[in-house]
């Protein structure tokens, strides 16, 4: 389980001081899927890099199964929406990267790689290199690459956020199947609506700058989830509710 408690952060140049989360509250249970709305700029992604270790908190604290985050760990795999690929290693050896670090034979690290690299549809790619692969493709590899490092939880920043509609959907079903296979614990920032209530069990919509958490709404969708399900009445209430309550701080972002 992953407690959020009283997390803020305050960035400094100079003599001036920026506030761009106030002290934010968050639980996220193992195997929850939360995705996480908000405005441009309202400190959205800079709660996750905190949870991920990347960046620290100025005051509060996280806690992941009890114990306090004080930097990037195995435990938390990241994606981020740009490609972040190693230009020089082939699909097969960017999976089995952080296996490699951890200092698994190379034949389990080969075996491992290769079962995420089939989970994800690349199995026939392991042996090209990122420059020759496709958009959604590269995102695959970096899933399949979080993943294979077994992490307790999966953060993820707007990771389709680059890629063209068609695609974007196509990679949403994938992770969505993977997630009701392995159940893991997942943490996903997104600016779309849509996809944040496709993907998610519950949303979290934050507000302008400095971000909190303004509101969270289960979603109750049934699984396995289809594509299919945004046409439905549920689907449709879901969006209303959240497209006001989103409407709301991008005006008030606007106005800052």
């Amino acid at each position: 389980m992953l407690s959020i408690r009283g997390v803020a952060r305050t960035f400094t140049s100079g003599s001036q001081h920026t506030l761009a989360l106030q002290a934010t509250d968050l639980a996220v249970a193992e195997n929850d899927f939360l995705t996480i709305l908000g405005p441009s700029g309202c400190g959205k992604s800079t709660l996750l890099r905190i949870v991920a270790g990347l960046d620290q908190a100025s005051q509060g604290q996280v806690l992941l199964d009890g114990q306090p985050v004080n930097g990037p760990g195995a435990d938390r795999g990241m994606v981020f929406q740009s490609y972040t690929l190693f230009p020089w290693l082939t699909v097969l050896d960017n999976v089995a990267f952080g296996l490699r670090e951890r200092g698994l034979p190379r034949k389990q690290q080969v075996e491992q790689a290769q079962a995420w690299l089939a989970k994800v549809g690349l199995q026939k790619f392991s042996q090209h290199y990122p420059k020759q692969l496709s958009g959604g493709m590269q995102q695959r590899t970096a899933l399949a690459r979080a993943l294979a490092n077994e992490p307790r939880m999966l953060l993820m920043d707007e990771p389709f956020g680059a890629l063209d509609h068609q695609t974007r959907e196509l990679m949403q079903e994938l992770l969505l199947g993977i997630w009701e296979r392995e159940k893991k614990t997942v943490l996903f920032v997104t600016h779309d609506i849509d996809e944040a209530i496709f993907m998610g069990s519950r949303v979290a919509v934050m507000s302008a700058r400095p971000g909190r958490i303004k509101l969270e709404l289960p979603v109750d969708l049934p699984h396995p989830r289809h594509y299919a399900v945004k046409t439905s009445a549920a689907f449709s209430a879901l969006k209303r509710e959240l497209t006001e309550a989103l409407r709301s701080e991008v005006l008030a972002a606007a106005m800052l």
